[in-house]
């Protein structure tokens, strides 16, 4: 079993697990949003369908090796005795459903009447020094901190493994009924342990058997190396971090008609090998190592499409254009048509520009990350029937996005409010950083501004008579106006308050940087104005 431990190590889970000795916050995932047989309950969870269906006509009836089937015994097996040895194993009931009758839920929750289980304070559930494996569902973004939640949820290529569920349930977006029933089959067949919950992903549809299977040996596989990490670990230690870009992108994206797959460094190539070898042995051929002179990127044209992912301004392919604005609250996306024109019609020019907005609004939104709250402005139409298919257009654009999104109805003025799950940064967050010049504005003051602002401070600098020289560090710019256009003011504010001007060039100053330093005769330093009050501060 050593080496199945330094494969799994390898391959990481998805997001990163956290052993920590005390608890400041949690949010759990919804796992309500997932069909456990016989109830429909809400959208599908982030991780059920995160995945692109492979349609591949196959037999969902085929049977498993007897060598896999002798596997899953194993560690079903070997996971029960860790669970055993580290106090884990027990009695386990399954989450409550809704419309179910109203146990006593002790320290988890309490029932109220018409709201169903009410969440109770953190400090409720857990005492100071419980330890508790949370999981980061939701990276740090700007001064807000990591969300952290105990219900754990790790995705494999066809199964996401939730450990405590104790259930098998099946994406919601898997409609067929026929199929859904199939599926639950399937993985009763297959007899997960006892206290650990399996949820078929989109991609599982119409999987065979044995590709079930072989997920779920995977995922024990992977929920025993993490089970053998926390026995072994001091809290607070990290106890599994997600898997390299080209891991997850092959385990998310990848589909049978997909026919080959390029990487162009070894050593990802070869961890891309193992992998599929380990979960989709029949396309391991489709990988191919790239070791050509011309760059990859270069060769098939993304290092351009890259390059306009950044762009503010989105050009449409048969006219007009879109601009994308992000800002700390929102983002904006203003629809411009250009030289878009349909038979001379204003209501049916901006109808049919609206559209291709749509859809690409939907696209830049996926390639750029976007998350919040999202002011769609489109050009204004007087059809009704105009603003509801523009609104069908972008909420059948965004079916295919991985993040929750929710669209609200065409306003009056022709805006589609929306929100976007933000699960991390942005891509510009990710990649930019404020400008030092600007810190973020996009503008800075122009010289004459910034000269207007000199010339108040000296003004009110003359009225001390303790002042006897200034000096004045600006940019090369603000000094070089000052010089030519403001030289006569400076030399009558010097004569009226008999006082020394001196105006500096910094070199490499940003365009709005000013510092005035006064003293007085005896050549010591003065503060032009007075010293902020100190804070006081209560006690809390």
């Amino acid at each position: 079993m050593d080496d199945e431990d330094e494969l799994e190590v390898d391959e990481p889970l998805e997001r990163e697990a956290v052993r920590h000795g005390s608890v400041e916050d949690e949010e759990h995932l919804a796992i309500d949003d997932f069909d456990f047989g016989d109830e429909h309950i809400g959208p599908d969870d982030e991780h059920a369908d995160e995945f692109l269906e492979d349609h591949a006509p196959v037999a969902v009836d085929e049977e498993i090796d007897p060598e896999l089937e002798e596997e899953i015994r194993r560690e079903i097996a070997e996971i029960a005795e860790l669970e055993r040895e580290m106090g884990l194993r027990g009695p386990v009931e399954a989450r409550p459903r809704r419309g179910d009758g109203e146990p006593d839920t002790g320290r988890g929750g309490r029932f109220t009447r018409g709201r169903g289980l009410v969440k109770p304070p953190i400090q409720e559930v857990f005492r100071r020094g419980d330890e508790v494996l949370v999981q980061v569902i939701k990276e740090s973004i700007g001064t807000k901190g990591p969300t952290l939640s105990t219900y754990i949820s790790i995705p494999g290529r066809y199964l996401v493994l939730m450990p405590g569920l104790n259930r098998v349930g099946v994406s919601r977006k898997i409609a067929d009924e026929t199929q859904r029933r199939k599926l639950r089959e399937i993985m009763t067949e297959l007899n997960p342990p006892k206290g650990l919950g399996f949820i078929v992903r989109t991609a599982g549809l119409e999987r065979t058997k044995r590709e079930l299977a072989r997920d779920l040996a995977y995922l024990l596989r992977l929920w025993k190396v993490i089970l053998r990490r926390i026995k072994k670990a001091k809290t607070p230690a990290p106890i599994y971090q997600e898997s390299d870009m080209i891991t997850r992108t092959i385990r998310d994206i990848f589909t049978s008609e997909i026919d080959t797959i390029w990487i162009d460094e070894p050593a990802a190539f070869e961890r891309a090998q193992e992998f599929l070898k380990v979960v989709m042995p029949r396309f391991v051929n489709r990988l191919k190592l790239y070791d050509e002179k011309v760059p990859l990127f270069h060769k098939y044209g993304i290092e351009d499409e890259i390059a306009k992912i950044q762009r503010r301004t989105v050009p449409l392919p048969e006219g007009g254009s879109i601009v994308i604005d992000q800002t700390e609250a929102l983002v904006a996306i203003d629809v411009n048509s250009g030289n878009f024109r349909v038979e001379n019609d204003a209501e049916k020019t901006a109808y049919e520009m609206n559209l291709r907005a749509a859809k690409e609004i939907a696209r830049q939104l996926r390639l750029r990350d976007l998350g919040g709250v999202i002011v769609n402005d489109f050009i204004d139409m007087r059809d009704e029937r105009h603003r509801r298919g523009v609104e069908k257009a972008l909420r059948d654009a965004i079916k295919r996005d991985r993040a929750r999104t929710k669209v609200l109805r065409m306003s009056a003025f022709g805006l589609i409010e929306m929100t976007r799950q933000r699960i991390r940064p942005s891509l510009k967050r990710s990649v930019y950083e404020d400008c030092s010049n600007c810190t973020g504005a996009g503008v800075v003051k122009t010289v004459e501004s910034m000269s207007i602002d000199v010339m108040r401070l000296l003004a009110l600098a003359s009225h001390r008579d303790d002042i006897r020289r200034v000096s004045v560090g600006v940019s090369q710019a603000v000094a070089t106006y000052l010089n030519n256009r403001k030289r006569r003011e400076i030399t009558r504010i010097e004569t009226e308050a008999n006082m020394t001007i001196q105006i500096r060039t910094e070199p490499d100053a940003a365009a709005e940087h000013l510092q005035l330093e006064c003293y007085d005769g005896n050549n010591s330093e003065i503060r032009l104005f007075p010293p902020p009050a100190p804070t006081h501060r209560g006690r809390h």
